[in-house]
């Protein structure tokens, strides 16, 4: 080869490279601008990017291209928005006012529910009747019951439905009520009930006339990945009869034996029925997400007879004072995790938290570890076999800061503990689908009830003590016996927990 030539190819090998070095360089520091730009990030979630991107660049870029951005688009968050303000607007007897709660609700628990209701707008509610389950068999019994019951709706909305035998007995009961002239409305999840939308069961029950709805779709893939993030997903679990009952808790429409992971069942959940004016708030969350996915559906048509119709009477001196918390990737940012460390730090005498999935901001683990410090008893408890092996590293790198701090940890044995309960001194109980995690603070539509009633609350620590009579107690010896690979790995997930 001529020299001439060699240099001259030499001379574009390096300038080549120099373009790609050059190239590589700008695409990281567009990237870092980006993250550092963001009002929206913590400080913590920052780093974690900064750690993924530079231990793994392109692959990096690619992750925060399709996950880093928390938001469903301006368009739909915006339409999100203008349709709840909607509903508030026409039905403010479902809003409730601050007065109840001021008058209701004991002094020091009063911040949480003031701050629940600067978020979702629903104030505390009176005379409420509220049952809980005594398993997930009754649950689903008693509420294929009052399908079978209803006269006028039924309003479903579960994450996770499989053609299982409780997904089966649920779609025919829908049906059944369907045939009957009962508007049945049924929502899922796009992600979490992937299976169910291609099974036949899904075609029977819209045959049967039962109005069919996928909330966060894939119908175009391209469009979510270039304008929001495909794990944004709808997490809760409404059920609304008649507009005068509701069930709230932690169970989807799938067997405890849950089969498409059973080696971790099976899934033990928690559920509450209630009665009373709280129904309505329920009612007009799902009313929110059935529009979100079907905007033609005229808000008249779901009702609120518990606040509207006054020949339903509730004795305010009866029952319990109760309101929904609600959150999602359209709402306030860090509204769930403020809305906990609230409830936490108000707690006088002892804390009881259950939870499947332990991914905390550190705010939370600060608000617990100085509950703990304060003197207050804080007991928490996890499932022993987690399903998944990202969070059970990460719940277990926080374990000697909380045992530090007095927190005593328990872990179930009896299958995967999915029951999201809270409950402050025998006082205030939280039942709902929201984990203590990052994917329900920053990522999901998540709905819960918090409740002041001493007879729920007693019920709910009494089943909180028989998930601790199944649990192995976790002392700092244990975590002391840890292994140093072990002990690495788990700090290593809990590091870039923010992105995960």
């Amino acid at each position: 080869m001529d020299a001439s030539l060699l240099h001259d190819f030499r001379y574009f090998e390096i300038t080549f490279s120099d373009i790609l070095l050059t190239l590589h360089f700008i695409l990281l520091i567009m990237i870092t601008l980006r993250i550092l730009a963001r009002y929206d990030l913590t400080s913590s979630a920052r780093l974690a990017w900064f750690v993924v991107i530079l231990a793994l660049p392109y692959f990096g870029v690619i992750v925060y291209w399709m996950f880093g951005e928390v938001h469903l688009g301006k368009e739909i968050t915006d339409e999100h928005h203008a349709t709840i303000e909607e509903l508030h607007r026409q039905h403010p007897k479902v809003l409730g006012n601050a007065d109840t709660r001021k008058q209701h609700i004991a002094t020091e628990y009063q911040p949480a529910f003031a701050y629940g209701a600067a978020v979702t707008g629903f104030h505390t509610t009176l005379g409420n009747r509220a049952e809980l389950m005594p398993d997930a068999q009754t649950a689903r019994s008693r509420m294929i019951e009052d399908f079978d019951a209803a006269t006028d709706h039924i309003h479903v909305l579960y994450y996770i439905w499989l053609s299982d035998e409780t997904g089966i007995n649920t779609a025919k009961a829908l049906s059944r009520a369907a045939q009957r002239g009962v508007t049945c409305r049924a929502m899922v999840d796009a992600m979490g009930s992937r299976k169910m939308l291609s099974s036949p069961l899904w075609q029977e029950m819209k045959d049967a006339g039962v109005q069919l709805e996928v909330a966060l779709p894939f119908s175009n893939i391209f469009k979510v990945l270039l304008t929001s993030r495909i794990d944004l997903r709808n997490h809760r679990k409404i059920t609304v009869i008649d507009g005068t009952i509701t069930y709230c808790g932690s169970q989807n429409c799938a067997d405890p034996e849950f089969r498409v992971k059973p080696k971790y069942a099976p899934w033990v959940d928690i559920m509450v029925r209630f009665e009373g004016p709280i129904v309505a708030q329920n009612q007009m969350l799902f009313a929110s997400d059935w529009l979100m996915a079907n905007p033609e559906t005229p808000l008249s048509a779901f009702t609120y007879p518990t606040v509207e119709d006054p020949a339903l009477t509730y004795d305010s001196s009866l029952g319990c004072a109760a309101q929904v918390f609600s959150d999602g990737p359209t709402q306030r940012r860090g509204a769930t995790p403020q809305f906990l460390t609230t409830l936490i730090t108000q707690a006088q005498h002892q804390l009881i938290i259950s939870t499947p999935y332990f991914v905390p901001d550190y705010s939370l683990v600060s608000a617990l570890c100085a509950t703990a410090y304060r003197g207050i008893e804080v007991i928490m408890i996890f499932p022993k076999k987690n399903d998944s092996f990202v969070v059970a590293a990460t719940s277990r790198s926080y374990y000697w800061e909380l045992l530090e701090a007095g927190v005593k940890i328990y872990e179930f044995k009896g299958g995967l503990l999915r029951a999201k309960t809270l409950t402050v001194d025998g006082q205030i109980s939280l039942v709902g689908s929201t984990n203590l995690d990052l994917r329900s603070f920053d990522l999901n539509y998540e709905n819960n009830i918090v409740v002041s009633d001493k007879a729920l609350t007693a019920a709910i620590i009494e089943r909180q003590y028989d998930y601790i009579s199944d649990s192995d107690a976790v002392t700092k010896e244990d975590v002391k016996a840890w292994t140093l690979p072990g002990r690495i790995w788990n700090n290593v997930v809990a590091t870039i927990g923010p992105v995960l």
